[in-house]
């Protein structure tokens, strides 16, 4: 699913205009951006949360050179599921 099909589809699930919808989605993705920026998690319970985590500098191997080559430390963004979030996934149909 593509950010046209999902807006569509919260459009039709929520009776809102198509428009107001992906204006929502846009600001829904851009408050968490923004806090992520910041080094804070967002949590919706039973969902998930998103956060922030760090990777250390580490020496990786490049099978196409055969040489070492060293990746900087960085700070990546992540999603844990959340309990509900998981039995629904794993739920048989």
């Amino acid at each position: 699913m593509n950010r046209l099909e999902l807006v569509n589809e919260i459009s039709k699930c929520t009776k809102m205009p198509v428009k107001q919808t992906d204006k929502f989605l846009t600001s829904f993705i851009d408050v968490v951006t923004k806090e992520l920026k910041q080094g804070e998690s967002v949590s919706l319970v039973g969902f998930g949360k998103w956060e922030v985590r760090k990777r250390a500098k580490r020496n990786c191997y490049n099978p196409h050179t055969k040489k070492v080559v060293s990746v900087p430390a960085s700070t990546v963004p992540a999603f844990k599921p959340g309990k509900s979030l998981k039995m629904a996934v794993n739920k048989k149909k």
